[in-house]
């Protein structure tokens, strides 16, 4: 691997470098403090998505309010942690409700400095383009918070309900997340599902496509409607190309998201947060929970090379890499992936009983 990989990287890096050359720098939504909390100014409205599906709380972390929908079932309980940015409602209703009826109680929250939960505006918002430079040439990155403090985030929601252990899910960012939390929270888990991540190795990060990287860090939207159009293009950069790009959905969750409160400087926070992590590399082959990796061979922004990667440092975990899938969750692959969630957890149900 040395000299190759690192040639490679010298290589990569100076993709993504290119790639961010003409990034704008996102502009902060103004927020108003209340008694040192932060939360949305009134500027836009603040909408709950399916309230017939779930109910809404907030949990206290770090000082922070954390956003909370519990969508029920009888089941033993899921959490669902969604990537850089992105909110609750990233995670496809439908989607939530296979899982539910595959024996889940489902719960998504809005990690902090998105949608509904509490914003830092008191913190500094780094530049995405001299965050991404920075990580490429192995600078220090000045992250005002860590996946460490995101996990611990995700504990402060089993805590708010209650409850003792769960399913750990996450997505891109959110498989970072739940990596995270097996890691320094393993007794809160009972299994770890990581889909469209990585361990944190740079390598894999200067794999991603320029276009991927300039079409998830463009301009925020300005408009509803903008923010619909933005979420569809975004998944078309990202997405998968075998299956038609679901618009409608895609739409509906954009402008959903900017209805529940845009906060683009939490984008450049999460990205912060990544890139001062580092790798998790030494820590994974620890993990003695039953694990999943999930991934599309057709990502671009995180190559499947990531994936299989993470399969590889967890013992005994089990590697679902699906060639007809992108850095999205397409679907026609809903119940495949549901499949395989229901399986581990059952699995690992069986070996605790024996």
């Amino acid at each position: 691997m040395g000299d190759a990989a690192d040639g490679a990287a010298k290589i990569s890096a100076g993709g993504v470098l290119q790639a961010v050359e003409t990034l704008t720098t996102p502009s902060v939504e103004k927020v108003t403090t209340n008694c040192g909390r932060s939360v949305r100014s009134s500027m836009r409205p603040s909408i709950a998505l399916c309230t017939t599906l779930a109910s809404t709380m907030k949990a206290q972390s770090d000082n922070l309010e954390i956003h909370i929908d519990d969508m029920g079932g009888s089941g033993e309980p899921l959490l669902l942690i969604m990537g850089i940015g992105a909110q609750l409602v990233l995670w496809p209703d439908e989607f939530c409700v296979r899982l539910r009826d595959r024996g889940f109680r489902v719960i998504r929250f809005d990690n902090r400095d998105v949608g509904q939960s509490t914003y830092l505006s008191n913190a500094a918002a780094p530049d995405p383009r001299k965050t991404l430079a920075r990580a490429a040439l192995r600078r220090p990155i000045d992250a005002p918070y860590t996946l460490s403090h995101m996990a611990r985030d995700a504990r402060a929601v089993l805590d708010a309900l209650k409850i003792d252990k769960a399913h750990i899910v996450g997505m891109s960012m959110g498989g970072m997340i739940a990596q995270t939390f097996c890691l320094e929270h393993e007794a809160r888990a009972l299994t770890l599902t990581s889909i469209s991540s990585t361990p944190g190795c740079r390598r894999y990060a200067l794999m991603a496509k320029p276009a991927a990287i300039r079409a998830l860090l463009g301009p925020p939207p300005l408009t509803r409607d903008e923010a619909g159009a933005r979420c569809t293009a975004t998944f078309v950069a990202i997405g998968g190309k075998t299956h038609p790009t679901d618009v409608a959905l895609l739409t509906q969750m954009g402008r959903t998201s900017f209805d529940r409160g845009s906060n683009p400087a939490g984008f450049a926070r999460h990205l912060a947060a990544i890139c001062a992590s580092g790798s998790r590399r030494k820590h994974l082959p620890q993990l003695k929970l039953p694990t999943l990796v999930i991934h599309g061979s057709q990502d671009p922004l995180i190559p499947a090379p990531a994936g299989r990667a993470t399969a590889a440092l967890i013992p005994n975990s089990r590697l679902l890499e699906l060639g007809d899938m992108g850095h999205d969750l397409p679907r026609p692959l809903w119940n495949v992936m549901a499949d395989a969630i229901s399986r581990l957890a059952e699995d690992a149900r069986d070996a605790r009983l024996k």
